[in-house]
């Protein structure tokens, strides 16, 4: 089973964040799933980097020119499989395509972009819907004032499609409760 995991590339090794998908990435690898990821540096590297401590985890990395034109750099030494794309698009499109349940950390624009995307692709079923787990305060936060501000925009089933969760256990324990 794959899992996709959005967050932000500003975190840097010791930061708190970094950490935190380092950790996601260990749990993830330790319950036997395959972890994809943007592929790059900050919560990309450290979830790439928590699952490959379990030896037996197979890592995906979806790169795109886009972004390397954008910030120089390439994939993380984490990454066992890197996928390249042209495009921004077509990077944030495979992944959601690929993957069989998602994580999102916290992140900015792009982060959100990939939320977004992924949740509306669920809601008008052009992808079936699957685990999404959206981990740490910053995204409950988020959610509850988006749901209440936009009652009457959002159909009634779609609040079930996101589940909010504080920890990294709580996430992989939901994670194994949404796919049995």
């Amino acid at each position: 089973m794959i899992v996709a995991v959005f967050g932000s590339a500003s975190p840097k090794p010791g930061d708190k964040l970094y950490q935190l998908a380092y950790d996601l990435g260990l749990a993830l690898g330790k319950a036997g799933y395959q972890v994809m990821t943007g592929g790059y540096c900050g919560t990309m590297e450290a979830t790439c980097k928590g699952a490959r401590q379990t030896a037996t985890a197979h890592t995906i990395g979806v790169t795109c020119d886009e972004i390397e034109a954008y910030r120089p750099g390439s994939a993380n030494a984490f990454v066992l499989e890197e996928v390249r794309t042209q495009t921004l698009s077509e990077r944030i499109d495979y992944m959601i395509r690929r993957a069989d349940a998602y994580i999102a950390l916290q992140g900015g624009v792009g982060t959100l972009a990939e939320i977004m995307l992924t949740y509306n692709m669920m809601i008008i079923g052009a992808i079936k819907r699957k685990a999404f787990i959206l981990v740490g305060e910053t995204w409950a936060t988020l959610g509850a004032r988006f749901f209440e501000e936009l009652e009457g925009h959002i159909p009634a089933f779609a609040k079930e499609l996101l589940l909010f969760v504080d920890t990294v256990d709580e996430a992989v324990l939901a994670l194994k409760d949404r796919n049995k």
